[in-house]
């Protein structure tokens, strides 16, 4: 590859995803390449790359038209969750989606969120069934890990948890439904990326793997 990583890469995206995912591409970037800084703007909001001149940002979900360039570098999976403790503890069955309206769940407050519970419950949940709400995927985490109730999260969230044995994946089969799942993308205003961006991508697709690293 010609050309020298070096200038300021400016990336936008998710909190927890640039947190998890985004930051060891970047802290090894910088430190593989001295003359490469890095300004990384974690947010909920669509961030623009041309208004905000940014290199890039990092998008889940449909993709509206644009004359943004996209690469695609993962797929997202909404998995359906809870911890061992709150299974224990609840005294109502869960064998189908029906079901879930006899649960405390765990709720988006706002945000670029998808896929709300409506879509899996056929209906907004009441007040008295939602037992937290939060706009950051991190603590809506740590709430599952809590005990406080059942959620639904991005697998690139509640993966690592699952494997380990955390957190149980519950109605496997809703995660299977196709509008479950949708990709994670890169998205560039100029169809020529420079070297820093090239290799950054190139980075992060590797650091995610395939299949992705938080896969269940």
């Amino acid at each position: 590859m010609k050309g020298e990583v070096q200038g300021v890469l400016r990336i936008a995206c998710f909190p927890t995803f640039g947190r998890r995912y985004v930051m060891p591409v970047a802290a090894e970037l910088a430190i593989s390449h001295p003359s490469l800084r890095v300004e990384l703007d974690l947010t909920e909001r669509l961030a623009d790359p041309v208004a905000e001149r940014l290199d890039a940002v990092i998008r889940i979900g449909s993709l509206a038209d644009s004359t943004l360039v996209a690469t695609r570098i993962a797929k997202q999976t909404r998995i359906l969750c809870a911890s061992p403790a709150y299974i224990q503890r609840a005294d109502v069955s869960l064998s189908t989606a029906d079901d879930l309206r006899a649960h405390r769940l765990i709720d988006k407050l706002h945000g670029n969120d998808l896929l709300g519970w409506s879509d899996v419950v056929g209906q907004p949940l009441g007040a008295d069934q939602t037992v937290f709400r939060c706009d950051d995927f991190e603590a809506m985490c740590l709430a599952v890990s809590a005990g406080m109730g059942i959620a639904l999260l991005p697998d690139w969230v509640v993966g690592p948890d699952i494997k380990d044995g955390r957190l149980v994946q519950l109605l496997p089969e809703l995660s299977a439904l196709s509008r479950m799942q949708t990709d994670i993308h890169v998205l560039r205003a100029l169809a020529q990326p420079a070297v820093k961006l090239r290799v950054f991508i190139d980075a992060l697709k590797q650091h995610i793997g395939a299949p992705e690293i938080w896969a269940v």
